[in-house]
């Protein structure tokens, strides 16, 4: 039923843009695509300030006061932008009890879906020594030890106007860990889906169906945030607050979209093992499905979908779709709806080979980005609102004339 209902929302590609009802007299006329102004609201500086403001809690690591911190301060800035249903999952956290749905493992690497390496690679892994980083203060900060017990994470839902049953997800994690800002991992993609949250959350924006953006925990430590919504959510979808209502706490999930790093694409590494300090030529956002899914077909489709969004709507880099989408977010979703993953490279065969130096790393601090860097995540953003934006139905009021 899942997948029947998200092949049917993205049957809405056909006739976008959205229509938008005829303006009445004295208004002032809504523009013919109300996708492209969305995206237009999109801007360079609010996504960096919005990445610099994460980064103020340091790597985030899941189970410590800073990570808590974060939580708060996510929290208090989706209220700012006026988001509705703003709620907090809870779950309980340990390395020996995960929590886990019944369904497909986590994918680990080239042999589980990642991809075949090929091309030059070099050495990468996680940073678990505090003396590799130099910032004395930055240290100080990221120095309170991970410890188990209740873990929360905050999510807010734009309600569908007249398909309030229906969902999309779209989410990325808040969570960091190598001693550093966790800048790239993943502070642009939880910006990314803040930035979303706050121009759908805009009083003017009316969408046919609901929107859930939401900041998962614990993605560090295998994904146990986005596991617990699965285990605890997933059983109630499109089940009325009370019959007859018309509230549906958890609507039935359309598609999720998961946003994990988005901003570092320098190319292959020389054989040497260094990268090019610039951002290569050929840059680009990839979009990727998981091949070896059930849902594979429709999420192949919800790829293509973002590739169509990206060639209407992104100013700077052009789009790619891969069928190795792993380690990320969306894979507790992928065997029970299309799930797809938008990022900077592609997971499994050039992050995990050592595309991007800062991944866990001392060095993954706001300061190492520059403007092209950060100029391809505000790209994928407008990728993904486009994309979300024509499949849930958007479209916009006409402001009154004074």
């Amino acid at each position: 039923m899942a997948t029947l209902c998200a092949l049917g929302a993205l049957a809405v590609l056909s006739t976008v843009p959205v229509g938008v009802a005829a303006a009445q007299p004295a208004a002032e006329p809504v523009a013919a695509d109300p996708v492209a102004q969305l995206v237009a609201r999109l801007d360079l500086e609010r996504y960096k300030a919005t990445i610099k403001g994460l980064t103020r809690f340091g790597d985030r690591r899941q189970g410590t006061d800073r990570n808590r911190a974060a939580i708060d301060w996510i929290e208090s800035q989706l209220r700012a932008y006026g988001c509705a249903d703003i709620a907090r999952l809870r779950y309980t956290y340990s390395p020996e009890h995960k929590p886990r749905p019944s369904g497909p493992p986590v994918a680990r690497g080239a042999a589980s879906g990642g991809g075949r390496f090929r091309g030059q690679r070099a050495p990468t892994g996680v940073n678990e020594d505090p003396l590799r980083q130099p910032d004395l203060k930055l240290r100080a900060l990221d120095s309170q030890p991970s410890t188990p017990g209740e873990r929360e994470e905050v999510y807010c839902t734009k309600v569908g106007s007249t398909h309030p049953d229906e969902m999309y997800i779209v989410g990325g994690h808040m969570d960091g860990i190598g001693w550093g800002e966790a800048a790239n991992d993943d502070g642009s993609g939880a910006a990314l889906v803040m930035e979303l949250a706050r121009i759908f959350s805009s009083p003017d924006v009316r969408t046919e169906r609901s929107i859930r953006f939401i900041l998962w925990n614990n993605e560090e430590t295998g994904l146990d945030g986005s596991y617990a919504y699965v285990e605890q959510r997933a059983r109630l979808q499109g089940i009325e607050s009370s019959p007859g209502s018309g509230r549906y706490p958890e609507p039935r999930w359309l598609g999720m979209v998961q946003h994990d790093m988005e901003l570092f694409d320098h190319g292959m590494p020389r054989p040497d093992g260094t990268l090019s300090p610039t951002q290569r030529p050929e840059a680009d956002v990839n979009i990727e499905f998981q091949s070896q899914a059930k849902q594979a077909e429709g999420a192949q489709k919800l790829a293509w979908a973002f590739y169509a969004a990206n060639e209407a709507y992104a100013t700077d880099y052009p789009a790619s779709v891969g069928p190795h989408m792993t380690n990320t977010d969306s894979t507790p979703f992928m065997d029970l709806i299309p799930a797809i993953s938008v990022r900077e490279l592609e997971r499994g065969t050039q992050i995990g080979g050592g595309w991007d130096p800062h991944w866990h790393q001392p060095i993954d601090v706001y300061a190492v980005y520059g403007d092209a860097d950060f100029r391809l995540g505000l790209n994928a953003a407008q990728t993904s609102l486009g994309a979300i934006a024509r499949l849930a139905g958007a479209s916009l009021t006409p402001r009154r004339a004074r």
